[in-house]
């Protein structure tokens, strides 16, 4: 079977449902482009136009049946309205500095949010640094602290890949539940940007690598109405506002196109193509995992229940990563938990794409096939701290999944 393709549409209108929910990556989506396919009237275009829907009509079927989910996952994003917390604090003799609450957006920003965390931990040149938690945020802090030349010790309670970061969907998103645009400061915008520009660089360097811990990918979109006409969206309106910074990066990846109708074997009104970055979480945690002890750094298991029992370590400065932890570890309020929940379809190299299709987000990694329920858009999860496997919502979204392809 083969497959469709991605339009110049309103990125707001798509990202407001499921781009959010950490499965769509979109970065490529800016503003409100024209349709880069089928629409233009110069021979180039036309070739082109041709070109992608012959590509997109060779992608692979997935084996969507209950039969072959192999695990169910589910994970809690630490969403703040305000944004992730990049701050310092004295704690005792301590200096703790936070780098936590980062919505669906933990792996997407993480290197830019750690140089950021590093750049206050580092101000004074420490010879030993501590970091607390390891997972995105975790790790790339961890990394980062040894390139500015500090002696790094990890504490945490599970390693990767038994954190829940481990447990993401692995797509690019990076403002995916990131702050609420009624609270997050005015000046946001722009530290988000500079986030996200410096982990999308920093990216680059993990592309080619043996075990593809990063790669690009395609992305397919199926509606029944356009997504660039009035009022389009793929859900309803949110009950938060939750803040979009897509636009401020557009230029980072190539607009998404429009396939020509019955230019694939799907039937979907409407077939639209991007292209995405993704992660595969089980071979990119383990490069990074063997990046930082093969520079010297120590992993030491720990739990830790008050700000006081960081404080007790030796290191005298500490990057805190403990991600939804720090709910309850620093009685942080702030902190609302958004429950995912992922099944996981054995892999098939062959499809070698994502999709999203009636509120399904599927992307097809190394380590699996990503099948994810998306209604709702960024509510769904939104305040659930569950943490149990939803067998039948697994199997209705690969139900939903297998409906493609008939």
């Amino acid at each position: 079977m083969g497959f469709l393709a991605v339009p110049g549409m309103c990125r707001r209108r798509l990202l407001r449902g499921s781009a959010l929910l950490g499965g769509l990556n979109l970065a490529g989506l800016g503003g409100c482009a024209p349709l880069s396919a089928g629409r233009a009237g110069t021979h180039d275009a036309d070739r082109n136009a041709r070109f992608a829907d012959d590509t997109a009509s060779h992608l692979a079927a997935i084996r969507a049946s209950k039969d072959r989910i192999f695990d169910i996952t589910v994970c809690l994003r630490p969403f703040r309205a305000a944004g992730p917390r990049i701050e310092a604090e004295r704690v005792g003799d301590t200096l703790v500095v936070h780098n936590y609450g980062h919505g669906g957006s933990g792996w997407s920003l993480s290197w830019g949010s750690s140089t950021m965390a590093v750049q206050i931990a580092c101000a004074g040149s420490p010879r030993d640094v501590a970091v607390v938690g390891c997972g995105a945020l975790g790790l790339t802090s961890a990394i980062l602290a040894q390139k500015a030349g500090a002696r790094v010790t990890i504490y945490a309670r599970e390693f990767m890949p038994e954190t829940r970061s481990a447990r993401a969907t692995g797509s690019w998103t990076p403002d995916s539940r990131i702050a609420l645009s009624t609270v997050a400061a005015s000046g946001f915008g722009a530290t988000w940007e500079h986030m996200a520009r410096t982990s999308f660089k920093t990216y680059r360097q993990y592309l080619g690598l043996p075990g593809t811990p990063v790669e690009w990918i395609d992305y397919f979109i199926l509606t029944d109405t356009p997504l660039d006409g009035p009022g389009a969206s793929p859900h309803p309106p949110e009950a938060l506002a939750f803040a979009r910074y897509r636009d401020r990066i557009s230029d980072l990846a190539p607009r998404p196109e429009l396939l020509r109708a019955g230019s694939t074997p799907l039937a979907s009104p409407y077939a639209y193509r991007s292209e995405t970055m993704m992660f595969n979480i089980a071979c990119y945690g383990h490069t990074l995992m063997t990046d930082f002890l093969s520079a010297g750094g120590s992993l030491r298991h720990a739990e830790f229940f008050a700000p006081s029992d960081i404080a007790a370590l030796k290191e005298k400065t500490v990057i805190n990563c403990p991600g939804y932890g720090a709910r309850a570890l620093w009685r942080d309020e702030s902190i609302t938990p958004v429950r995912g929940q992922i099944a996981w379809l054995i892999p098939q190299p062959e499809a070698h794409y994502g999709v999203f299709y009636k509120d399904v987000n599927v992307l097809s990694r190394r380590d699996g096939i990503v099948v994810q329920a998306v209604e709702g858009g960024d509510m769904k999860g939104y305040g659930n701290e569950s943490e149990t496997p939803d067998r039948g919502e697994a199997e209705r979204a690969v139900a939903t999944l297998a409906e493609l392809y008939g």
